[in-house]
């Protein structure tokens, strides 16, 4: 199927209970009942505050995918599009996929964190850094339930933050992707190979809708990791990371490429089970680079450049995003998503102050005029 084809499916099978950054086991929990008559829902372990850790069991096909999302409880971008994924699985144009592939989705592997707004768990700790010691029980949950079916495929999904070029060039890293390495050498195995392919066939989709906007993440092999470790094991395992768009802090059209990148990889999976990529094809993509802040200031009195990030905070059940000064000097290799010229007027803080790194307040004065940092989420 097209992606444009793609994209009207998404429209008409978008989630429109979920929206926004905040999203929390009681969001979901409604949404997963219905799924009773496509799906076999399980609760396959609990949180630390004993939240319960669900899986969703789709199809009866040969090939087996398990995915996951909000490992990292502030990363929900993913747990939007597999609800998306899912009212899509439940017409149609998606029904056909699961007669070919048995697909398990845990949709929120972190509901502490989620609650919380935080990328670790309860216990403080990062659920893809326990690979190994499996320390915690929302580890043990995913470990098991991937020891038991022993899955052809991995989705590993997350979110990234707003920092990532797609290469030296100003591009956003709006999606990037990962074959993880299974070993210190990073050595090309045939099953990053059958990664790279998947990946590879996402690229060439996604290049028509937001082209030069795709990036690979870091390959750097570590044991702790999930995706490396599942890769060690044989399972054909990819990471996903949802990331920035200017203006798009709420992360609702970057869903949409996501709901676009997993229904392709589903499809290629589908119709090509356990095929290769060239490597070459994979590795044309570029690197994700860490040139992008939130904002800059550019043509300062004291020719200093001004970047700042937005500091992402849970209230009142609503994510703010309060600006902060991170760093001063010369910035002419980084990028703004928004870009302030200052047109050689002095700039202070709210009480005239000169700035410095840690300045955090929504307005700064431009030649003793208040000048707005804050950010309007429409």
């Amino acid at each position: 199927m097209k992606v444009q084809a793609w994209r009207d499916i998404f429209l008409t099978n978008k989630a429109t209970e979920l929206s926004g950054r905040y999203i929390t086991l009681d969001h979901i929990e409604p949404l997963i009942k219905r799924y009773g008559a496509m799906a076999e829902i399980k609760v396959i372990g609990s949180s630390v505050q004993r939240r319960p850790i669900y899986a969703l069991q789709c199809g009866k096909g040969p090939v087996k995918i398990l995915m996951w999302s909000q490992m990292h409880g502030n990363e929900s971008t993913t747990t939007k599009a597999v609800f998306d994924l899912l009212n899509t699985f439940n017409s149609t144009h998606g029904s056909q996929f699961l007669k070919k592939l048995q697909i398990t989705i845990i949709p929120m592997l972190n509901p502490d964190g989620a609650k919380r707004y935080t990328r670790h768990n309860a216990n403080d700790v990062d659920l893809n850094r326990d690979a190994k010691s499996l320390s915690q029980p929302e580890s043990r949950a995913l470990r098991t339930i991937f020891d038991k079916l022993q899955p052809d495929y991995c989705f590993n999904l997350h979110g990234q933050r707003t920092i990532y070029s797609a290469g030296s060039q100003p591009k956003s890293a709006i999606l990037s992707f990962l074959a993880p390495a299974e070993n210190d050498e990073r050595e090309i195995t045939e099953t990053r190979k059958k990664a790279m392919s998947v990946i590879v066939a996402m690229n060439k989709s996604l290049q028509q809708l937001i082209p030069d906007h795709i990036a690979l993440y870091s390959d750097t092999y570590n044991p702790n990791c999930v995706g490396d470790a599942f890769q060690s094991l044989k399972s054909i395992t990819i990471l996903f990371e949802a990331g920035h768009i200017p203006g798009d802090y709420s992360r609702e059209r970057v869903r949409e490429y996501m709901f676009i990148a997993m229904v392709t990889a589903i499809q290629r999976i589908a119709s090509r089970p356990g095929s290769q990529a060239k490597c070459d094809e994979y590795f044309s993509l570029p690197q994700n680079e860490e040139r992008y802040f939130d904002i800059i200031i550019r043509n300062t009195a004291s020719d200093d450049d001004l970047a700042i990030q937005y500091q992402e905070q849970l209230f009142e059940d609503e994510i703010t995003f309060n600006p902060e000064i991170v760093q001063i000097g010369n910035l002419d290799n980084s990028y703004g998503h928004r870009e302030i010229d200052a047109r050689g007027k002095a700039v202070k803080g709210l009480k005239n102050e000169l700035l410095k790194v840690g300045y955090a307040n929504d307005c700064v004065r431009l030649n003793n005029e208040l000048f707005s940092l804050k950010l309007i989420i429409s």
